[in-house]
């Protein structure tokens, strides 16, 4: 369970979430959507501890976290995949999964491993190959490979469909789906492709101006007309 209570959060002196709620709970994906600029990347970015927290509470299974080191988060079992920058290009698949799982046993590593190309077959085919040379669509699996290797209980994506070709997204759609219904995660997905994501939500947040303006099923906002046509730019069909 994660919840933040009435956050108000920025960079610096820059205020961007103006008392913004949520709730996430395990085994449903809360989608986050909105305008551009509204707040969903800084939402994550600051219950990931990335940003300048004004006031408020964000909560993680009964613990305050809301002004913990953003690697004492990481560890308390809080996963944040940002939209770019999230593997290490220069190495290679392996080299960046051992990079990961550095501080875990190697007997259990090698179990994590073998589970990890279970779930990403693709990416087992190339353990040698640098993540530069990966498509956008595999590099965004080898960076939850990278996230699910330590176990988290809770996900966070931002943008994980930017710039992938339709086929590619739905994939990796699909793939973070599974890791809430199979797996159990908490997921958070902050997603500027707003269908798309409420397609395969549970909960859905609409934050505008970095409030929330509606709180509901992720099928009650895709089917609100007048929330879609004014902040989405989708219509029920």
């Amino acid at each position: 369970m994660l919840n933040v209570e009435d956050i108000f959060a920025g960079y610096g002196k820059l205020q961007i979430l103006n008392g913004v709620k949520l709730t996430a709970k395990p085994k449903e994906i809360t989608v986050i959507v909105g305008p551009n600029g509204s707040g969903k990347s800084t939402l994550l970015k600051t219950i990931a501890g990335h940003t300048t927290v004004y006031g408020g509470a964000i909560k993680h299974d009964g613990q305050e976290i809301t002004h913990l080191a953003s690697h004492k988060i990481a560890r308390s079992g809080i996963a944040f995949l940002p939209q770019t920058d999230n593997v290490f290009t220069n190495l290679t698949i392996t080299e960046n999964l051992r990079l990961a799982g550095y501080t875990i046993d190697q007997n259990d590593f090698r179990t994590r491993l073998k589970r990890i190309f279970q779930l990403f077959p693709q990416l087992s085919a190339y353990t040698d190959t640098k993540a530069l040379s990966l498509s956008g669509g595999e590099r965004q699996m080898l960076a939850m490979a990278l996230a699910l290797i330590r176990e988290p209980n809770v996900m966070m994506f931002d943008e994980p469909t930017a710039n992938l070709a339709p086929k590619i997204a739905t994939q990796v759609l699909n793939i973070i789906s599974s890791l809430a219904k199979e797996i159990g995660l908490t997921i958070l997905l902050a997603e500027q492709n707003a269908r798309r994501a409420l397609e395969i939500g549970d909960v859905a947040y609409l934050l505008v101006g970095g409030k929330n303006a509606f709180v509901g099923t992720a099928r009650e906002l895709l089917e609100h007309k007048e929330l879609g046509k004014l902040y989405l730019g989708v219509l029920a069909s």
